[in-house]
């Protein structure tokens, strides 16, 4: 992977208020691939005191839009399609991997997964973007 590319999304990453509200941290980047995790806390609780499906769903598509983005060009999400499998216990640290399977000249295909620390799987995705031809804006 490029390094230039690999520094400057690792760096947009730590600054994006949306990442840094949900503690999402960057773990791992390279071509096509992110490994983004965050702590299973009581302010993302759903009515039942379960993770909230829009924090898992948001952790996914943060691994999604760093591994999608990593060849340097921009790349926006087409749509998401998640499944929800089972709820991780409280103060768990969860983890998203996002794996790029198919890439054309214009679009891309991911497979994303959420597990929690013990290795359950969390719930599974397919994402697709289209990718723009053009360079990611704050490579300098």
């Amino acid at each position: 992977m490029n390094e230039l590319v690999k520094a400057a999304i690792s760096k947009k990453f730590s600054e994006e208020p949306f990442a840094r509200k949900f503690g999402f941290n960057l773990i791992e980047l390279d071509e096509g691939y992110a490994k983004v995790d965050m702590t299973f806390t009581s302010d993302v609780e759903n009515m039942f005191g379960m993770a909230h499906g829009g924090a898992i769903f948001s952790l996914m598509d943060a691994a999604f839009e760093v591994a999608s983005n990593s060849h340097g060009t921009m790349a926006v999400a087409l749509g998401m399609s998640v499944q929800y499998l089972t709820s991780p216990a409280s103060g768990a640290r969860l983890t998203a991997q996002a794996s790029e399977i198919n890439q054309t000249k214009r679009t891309a295909a991911y497979d994303i997964r959420a597990t929690d620390d013990t290795g359950k799987l969390l719930a599974v995705c397919q994402a697709l973007v289209y990718r723009l031809d053009k360079p990611l804006p704050f490579l300098s």
